[in-house]
């Protein structure tokens, strides 16, 4: 596989799909729910993965692919030779309600390892990418390595309602873990923030539900300036079935998590 080739194409296939979503703007659009009313899909996101799916498998059909909206048409029960996974629009709610904060996300991986990530802020025209072992960039400009930081200084992104009783977490803990920080944040989008830890902008996100194609392009970014990732039992990021996710400023995350976190 020639990597670079592949990330030049690629680069085309994401930019080419925001087009195509910032079109979609003065468009009739229809809006479906799928888990619960809150989970939306529209037909800009069937779509949108429907155009990504026959862009990979032009480049080469034994590409097997992952997506939210199950355009490919095929299962995936092991991460074995390359497999891509899509989002094609992370954070819908979004997309329908403001037409920002939301975002195109495309990963690419390996016999299970991460080789490639990409996230495109389709509004603010902010594409993030990263090659395994090369770096990370936002429009062409690379990002800083994470500077260590106590957690009192920390600005963490957490959804409000992990602080009130649940069926996931203690919500004690995220109260005083609340209290501790600085400051949250919540932008109802998992790929922007993730972007946002590897940017510094924020310090940790965490989320007690979380699909693959949420988290893996992101990962692959964020690892590449020094973020660590894992689930909130500490164990290896689940990158098959939905599970609970932190990536972190390495200097927080096991305190994050020992000390504020315990799952139901």
């Amino acid at each position: 596989m020639d990597r670079q080739a592949l990330h030049d194409y690629t680069l085309t296939i994401i930019k080419e799909a925001g087009e195509r979503i910032r079109k979609s703007f003065f468009e009739t659009m229809y809006i479906e729910t799928k888990s619960d009313a809150n989970d939306l899909v529209t037909n800009i996101d069937k779509e949108t993965e429907a155009f990504i799916v026959k862009k990979i498998h032009a480049y080469d059909e034994s590409f097997r692919i992952l997506g939210e909206e199950g355009m490919a048409e095929e299962e995936i029960s092991s991460l074995e030779g390359v497999v891509w996974m899509v989002d094609p629009i992370d954070g819908t709610m979004n997309f329908v309600r403001q037409r920002r904060n939301f975002a195109i996300s495309i990963a690419i991986y390996v016999d299970g390892v991460g080789q490639a990530g990409y996230i495109y802020d389709v509004v603010a025209d902010e594409l993030y990418f990263a090659l395994k072992g090369q770096g990370a960039y936002m429009n062409g400009q690379r990002l800083s390595p994470l500077e260590a930081l106590p957690l009192n200084e920390a600005i963490v992104g957490i959804n409000a309602v992990w602080a009130t009783p649940n069926p996931s977490v203690e919500h004690e803990g995220i109260i005083k873990l609340i209290h501790t920080l600085r400051g949250t944040r919540s932008l109802g989008s998992a790929t922007l923030e993730i972007v946002a830890v590897a940017t510094g902008r924020m310090d940790a996100y965490l989320s007690f539900r979380l699909s693959p194609w949420d988290i893996a392009a992101g990962i692959i970014i964020a690892q590449e300036v020094g973020a660590v990732s894992s689930t909130l039992d500490l164990n290896a990021v689940n990158l098959l079935n939905q599970d609970t996710f932190i990536v972190a400023n390495p200097s927080i995350h096991k305190e994050l998590v020992g000390d504020y976190i315990t799952l139901k």
